[in-house]
């Protein structure tokens, strides 16, 4: 058995993925080879950042299971990947905290008006200016998968409202007040005045934030995007931030990354970016190598295999159990 590796791992890394699976070949291929060393693997670990020949891969016959490193799953849900046998899990969960806390600092920092008070200070002014309350919110969560449950609990000691939506609206949490299908996001938009985004990027979810959407919004609600940035349409997004009807947005994720310097949301006061980096952690690749060694345990044993993914939907399957 042959395991191709990219993502960045280290010496201690190999050694625990050698000892979960002691008679197989380890290639650590990085971004650089993972193209080639993918045309002869059987298992694939990692997310490649780079064109990869999926349909050759998949011609080969040989690669068995992909076990994305990212919890997005577009850089390998391709047509040829999707109508093939080979499975396919995500590390949907493994950074959960990392993008929730990055959520949470993000939603902090347009609440108290962060940005003016930055800027302010960069001019020596110290001028009092109104801020707003997190606190008592009504929050609305676009996809309650890993990410999304994660940033209900820590929304929680807030004492907000929240609602959701997901594809599998199962196993609601008792801190979300409500949980609802996809046809339920315009009822969802009316009612919350922050509204985050923590779905995969699907055909479904696509542009599912455009102007029509921005609309239902209440005036002055915030949006945050901790996903992928095609779900907005952000030719939409930046005319209500400049009109005024949302008060503001938090964007880690953006259509295009980077996020060319010709777009109108690099120069708006009330949209805030960072570069994709709510999943950074000083314990990231840790986690992510204990979770990929626990799903080789489970392939080695038969057992079924932690965020096993719909390739059809993209995203993990979700039963009443949780499982």
């Amino acid at each position: 058995m042959r395991i191709v590796l990219c993502y960045p791992v280290e010496a201690k890394h190999l050694a625990q993925i050698a000892a979960a699976a002691p008679h197989a070949e380890i290639v650590n291929a990085g971004q650089e080879g993972v193209a080639r060393e993918l045309l002869a693997a059987d298992i694939f670990c990692g997310h490649a950042k780079v064109p990869v020949d999926w349909p050759a891969v998949v011609s080969q016959r040989r690669l068995q299971w992909i076990q994305s490193s990212a919890a997005g799953l577009d850089h390998c849900l391709v047509p040829a990947v999707v109508e093939s046998s080979i499975t396919v899990t995500s590390a949907s969960g493994v950074l959960a905290d990392q993008v929730a806390e990055h959520a949470l600092a993000l939603t902090g920092a347009l609440c108290r008006d962060l940005p003016t008070f930055f800027r302010a200070q960069q001019r020596r002014e110290f001028i009092r200016r109104p801020t707003r309350d997190l606190h008592h919110s009504t929050i609305g969560i676009v996809g309650l998968g890993g990410v999304g449950r994660r940033l209900a609990e820590v929304l929680t000691p807030y004492r907000v409202r929240i609602l959701a939506t997901d594809w599998y609206p199962v196993d609601r949490p008792a801190h979300v007040e409500a949980l609802w299908p996809p046809e339920r996001l315009p009822e969802l938009l009316g009612q919350v005045e922050i509204l985050f985004l923590c779905a995969p990027l699907t055909e479904h979810t696509r542009g599912m934030i455009g102007r029509a959407e921005l609309a239902q919004l209440r005036p002055g609600s915030l949006l945050v995007n901790v996903a992928r940035g095609p779900l907005v349409v952000e030719e939409a997004l930046a005319d209500a931030l400049e009109s005024g009807h949302l008060a503001g947005a938090a964007l880690d994720v953006t259509e295009v990354e980077p996020l060319p310097s010709s777009s109108r949301l690099w120069a708006l006061p009330n949209c805030l970016i960072t570069p994709h980096v709510a999943g950074q952690s000083a314990r990231r690749i840790d986690n992510m190598t204990d979770f990929f060694c626990e799903n080789l345990r489970r392939y080695h044993a038969g057992e079924p295999l932690r965020n096993l993914v719909d390739k059809r939907l993209g995203f993990p399957i979700r039963t009443p159990t949780g499982n």
